[in-house]
Order: C-alpha cells, then sequence, then structure tokens
C-alpha cells in the first residue's frame, strides 16, 4: 500500500464533512484512531481507519450515541437488537415531541406570547408527564377538527350557563339541566373519563382563582359549583 493510500486528518476531515476537532475528539476515545503516524508524530489513517469512520457516522446518523457506537462496533453485539433498543428511545422521544406540540397547539392564538409560557408552566404544575402525553393521545385520536368544534362550542355554553347563574334560575331547571348535560359531555371530550386528569383539572381551577386569575372567559369556581348543583339535581 503506497502513500496515496494514507489520509493526513485534514484530508480526511475534509473528506467526510468533518471537522479535525471531530476527528480528534475520537482518536482520543479511541473510537476511530489511525492506525499509522508519520516520523514528525502526524497522524495517517489507512482505508481500515476510514471504513471504520463511516461506519461511525452512519451509526451516528441513526441516533445512535458515541459510548453505544463504541460497544457496537468493538464487541459481538447484534446491530439488530442495537437497532430495536434505538427504535424504542425514538419512540419514545416521538410520543415526548408529539405531547409538547398538542400543548403549544393548544394554546397558541388564545394568548400573547408571555401568557403562552405561563399557561404552559402552570400546566406542568398540575398534570404530570403520563396524564400530558395520555391527553395528546387522546387529542391525536379525536383528531384536530372535531377538537377545534369542541373548543367552539364551549363559549357558548359558558355564556349560557352564566346567565343562568347570574339570574338565579333553579339548577333543576330543564334549561339549566340540558346545558349542564352538555357541559358534563364536553369535559368527557377533554378527560376521557380519566378521574386522575379530572382532579387536576378542578386543581388548578381551584387554584388559579385563590390567586385572582379567574378565566377571561368566565369560566369560575363558583360558576363550576352551580354546574354541580345541576348536575346533583338529575
Amino acid at each position: 500500500m503506497d502513500e496515496q493510500e494514507r489520509w493526513s486528518v485534514g484530508d480526511l476531515a475534509k473528506s467526510a464533512g468533518l471537522t479535525v476537532r471531530t476527528l480528534h475528539h475520537y482518536d482520543e476515545i479511541g473510537l476511530v484512531s489511525p492506525s499509522e503516524r508519520t516520523p514528525a508524530g502526524h497522524r495517517r489513517y489507512t482505508p481500515a481507519d476510514v471504513r471504520t469512520l463511516y461506519r461511525v457516522r452512519a451509526l451516528r446518523s441513526l441516533g445512535l450515541g458515541l459510548d453505544t457506537i463504541a460497544e457496537t462496533l468493538a464487541g459481538p453485539a447484534d446491530l439488530s437488537d442495537v437497532l430495536r433498543t434505538q427504535l424504542v428511545h425514538l419512540d419514545a422521544e416521538l410520543d415526548r415531541t408529539k405531547a409538547l406540540r398538542a400543548r403549544v397547539s393548544a394554546l397558541i392564538g388564545h394568548q400573547t406570547t408571555l401568557d403562552l409560557l405561563e399557561a404552559m408552566h402552570m400546566i406542568e404544575q398540575y398534570y404530570t408527564p403520563e396524564q400530558l402525553e395520555y391527553l395528546a393521545r387522546r387529542r391525536d385520536e379525536l383528531g384536530e377538527d372535531h377538537i377545534k368544534a369542541v373548543e367552539a362550542e364551549w363559549p357558548g355554553v359558558i355564556e349560557r350557563m352564566t346567565a343562568h347563574h347570574k339570574a338565579g334560575t333553579d339548577p333543576a331547571d330543564p334549561d339549566v339541566q340540558a346545558l349542564a348535560t352538555r357541559w358534563s359531555e364536553l369535559m368527557a371530550e377533554f378527560h376521557g373519563g380519566d378521574q386522575s386528569i379530572i382532579d387536576s383539572a378542578q386543581r388548578m381551577l381551584t387554584d388559579t382563582e385563590a390567586e385572582g386569575k379567574q378565566e377571561s372567559n368566565g369560566y369560575n369556581k363558583e360558576l363550576f359549583a352551580y354546574v354541580q348543583r345541576a348536575w346533583d339535581a338529575k
């Protein structure tokens, strides 16, 4: 093998689209080290070293960490097992990303940027990661069009129930009963009957009310208590 079949660190970095610093790091951790050095101590990569480097790049493109790549290349590890483990990791990351997207999507258009950040922080205080993932899955199952239809109906239901509340209408009144039934149905669209979600939503409402942060759409503790009386009157 002649000299032309060796690569300096600079030439290899340029050819592979990497930085010299990256190749130095790979050498330091023993991932891809040059097999030869010149009498002056300069690194020289052989064709075998280059093949190893491109295997590393291929595995990195699949999202594998350097430690996992090193173990895969150094030992008898089954690449299929490594990739199956990576697929599980990627699925979990995808679920978290979808949950975050659903949370942001649900808030966009309803608050200013600062209000949006405050609302997201508040949500994280009252809902567990598992509950947020459940809500994201439920939103996906229902579909955006259905969710928008439910969200569009809520203000009217709240407005009509508020009018009855302020007028002192008996909770057993047929109109109030019909509204209470629809209220319950719309809430079920959100929580799907999950009691832990219901409890978290109620805690957030109670604390928000106590801090004087009443919802701008009129949905507050007194109104909810009125709806509760309507449910009890059934």
